[in-house]
């Protein structure tokens, strides 16, 4: 199952290597090496969900000059994106059903290759419903990530959270398809390769 209009999930961790290192032990298929996030002071791997989605492993860059931007006192399934048609449209259907996604900015990083990879996405901070309502994603001309990434099939991905039914409403606003229920707020992601499978909380 590939929800629609996904993007990206973004699990975030305070030892990348490690996290990366036990999700290829579980699932016998290995992320690849994204690159760096210079101004956000991360770096990240990838690993594809099938067509245009990934799961993007996310920590601290040891190497940065900036204090990472992410919270990564602990493994998390933070947030995900969609990649809306019309950023701009999308951002006000959101507002407009009550979600401040916050406003549209640009964003860059460099591939272990040297090349760099440019967006447009929104941001603000704190993100809105505890980043169970996703932040939209805009790659205009640059080539997705999730080409040529190896695959891992998306088995579940699911949210709990305590206004469940505001964020059914947004959700519907932006036309993103994901199954939310009342509970503590929170993302649930099961992802499967050829040796097992991994859960993503």
């Amino acid at each position: 199952m590939t929800a629609a209009l996904l993007d990206h999930l973004v699990f975030a961790t305070p030892d990348l290597l490690a996290t990366v290192e036990r999700f290829a032990a579980a699932t016998g298929v290995r992320p690849v090496e994204g690159g760096r996030h210079e101004a956000w002071g991360t770096r990240n791997y990838l690993v594809g969900l099938g067509g245009p989605a990934y799961l993007e492993f996310i920590g601290p860059d040891p190497q940065a000059s900036e204090v990472s931007m992410f919270d990564v006192s602990g493994e998390r399934l933070l947030t995900w994106a969609i990649h809306p048609t019309d950023l701009e449209a999308a951002l006000a259907a959101a507002r407009a059903a009550g979600a401040d996604l916050g406003e549209i900015f640009p964003g860059s990083r460099t591939t272990p290759a040297g090349d760099v990879l440019s967006w447009r996405v929104t941001g603000t901070e704190p993100s809105p419903y505890d980043g169970v309502v996703p932040f939209l994603i805009d790659w205009e001309d640059t080539t997705h990530p999730a080409t040529n990434l190896p695959v891992v099939e998306l088995l579940d991905f699911r949210a709990t959270h305590p206004q469940a039914d505001e964020v059914r409403s947004v959700l519907r606003a932006l036309s993103a398809d994901l199954p939310v229920t009342e509970g503590p707020a929170g993302l649930t992601a099961t992802v499967r390769g050829p040796a097992g499978a991994f859960l993503l909380s």
